[in-house]
């Protein structure tokens, strides 16, 4: 149990015994794995590769279903509610490879989650571009990827992920492919998101300047908490 769920803070996310087993490779991701996040909470999933890490972020985010074990989101295992209504409505992704749509500009790109939104297609654009505001992109609202630095398309990509308002937003390596300078702005952005808008983040992540940003470190050894 995480100390801020001790000092009271609500749990906003928790998996108990998580096992994860992909037959075709007779690897198990996951060995009885459990954590717990509190609400506002920054938490950094870190270990070697191969430990899990992403695994547990995809099950946590119901990308993944686990072979036994459960998560549960404000209490209620993902089992129980719309695991795409969940994925919608409650989590913002954000990846390494940022996985932007290359033929469309920045503004575009932030407005693909709302068509599982109920924002009004009138009312997207004026969105996408306040959420390119809070990320400091206004300015490259017209431009494609290919037109974006490296750590100019992994804003575009937070912004994306901000686009139906998340409670959680889960990140995968998102500083992996940057370099220093761009991954010092990622760690203050994604602090500065958290603080203004109650996020609660969940990072994966090899990089010790993002580890030690995080409120707490979560260490994973073969697919277990090996340190917390």
């Amino acid at each position: 149990m995480s100390d801020s769920i001790k000092a009271g803070r609500p749990e906003i996310l928790s998996a108990h015994d998580l096992v994860k087993h992909y037959p075709d490779g007779d690897v198990q991701a996951l060995r009885g794995l459990s954590i717990a996040v509190a609400q506002g909470e920054s938490v950094a999933i870190t270990g070697p590769s191969g430990c899990g890490k992403s695994t547990l972020l995809h099950v946590l985010g119901g990308l993944d279903r686990p072979s036994s074990g459960t998560v549960a989101y404000r209490g209620r295992s993902l089992q129980e509610i719309d695991i795409d209504q969940y994925r919608a409505r409650e989590v913002g992704f954000v990846f390494q490879s940022f996985y932007l749509m290359p033929t469309l500009t920045a503004l575009e790109n932030v407005q693909i989650p709302m068509f599982e939104s109920d924002t009004p297609r009138r009312s997207r654009p004026a969105l996408a571009e306040s959420l390119l505001a809070e990320v400091g992109l206004s300015h490259r609202r017209a431009h494609r990827p290919l037109q974006l630095s490296i750590g100019e398309r992994q804003r575009v990509a937070i912004a994306r992920a901000l686009a139906n308002s998340p409670s959680l937003l889960l990140a995968d390596e998102p500083t992996g492919n940057l370099d220093s300078h761009s991954q010092d702005e990622i760690i203050r952005l994604l602090d500065r998101l958290k603080t203004e808008r109650g996020l609660t983040l969940v990072i994966v992540t090899h990089s010790a300047d993002v580890a030690q940003a995080a409120d707490r470190r979560i260490r994973l050894k073969d697919g277990q908490v090996q340190e917390s």
